[in-house]
């Protein structure tokens, strides 16, 4: 087996940024969870309140050799809103910021130069921040694979998820396993 490297980012709900990093090439596997904030091991309703500080978030496995960080970064700022402030969508709440934990500062490097690209695209107003170093902390397995499961059953995924993906083969075609 190749090399694998780990990537946390957030940008929302995470039952939507899973489903589209399940769907590109390179990527064997996608766990969501939550990261940055103050309470150690928080639950996902805790995490919903807002009072915890963390964000909804994915850490997603990959292997360098068919998907370089730079790219994984990019996919990730072109199939959610980065200028928006704590909120994607209909989901509002410093849980839905848009952020990269990056792993190290090879990684931090690239976060810099990935929100500098995305900044060009939509006219310097990207709120993606760079956080951390911080823990991890796997959400409940309910939310694991959430798409594939509930999520297919349940109305709000059905709406945002379904263009997320769309989005993705359209303007990352040459990444998108579907």
């Amino acid at each position: 087996m190749a090399q694998q490297e780990q990537a946390i980012i957030a940008g929302g709900c995470f039952w939507c940024t899973e489903a589209v990093f399940r769907d590109v090439i390179g990527v064997s596997e996608v766990e969501s969870g939550y990261i940055g904030g103050t309470k150690p091991e928080p639950t996902y309703k805790e995490v919903c309140s807002g009072i915890t500080g963390h964000a909804e978030a994915i850490r997603v496995t990959y292997d360098p050799s068919v998907l370089n960080y730079g790219d994984l970064l990019d996919v990730f700022m072109g199939t959610h809103d980065p200028t928006q402030l704590n909120r994607q969508g209909n989901d509002i709440g410093t849980q839905y910021r848009s952020a990269i934990f990056p792993l190290d500062q090879a990684q931090r490097a690239e976060a810099e130069a990935a929100i500098a690209r995305a900044n060009e695209d939509h006219g310097g107003k990207v709120v993606t921040t760079i956080e951390g170093p911080a823990e991890w902390y796997p959400a409940e397995d309910y939310h694991q694979e959430y798409w594939e499961g509930e999520g297919q059953r349940n109305p709000y995924c059905l709406a945002v998820i379904p263009p997320k993906l769309a989005k993705l083969r359209k303007s990352f075609a040459a990444k998108a396993k579907g």
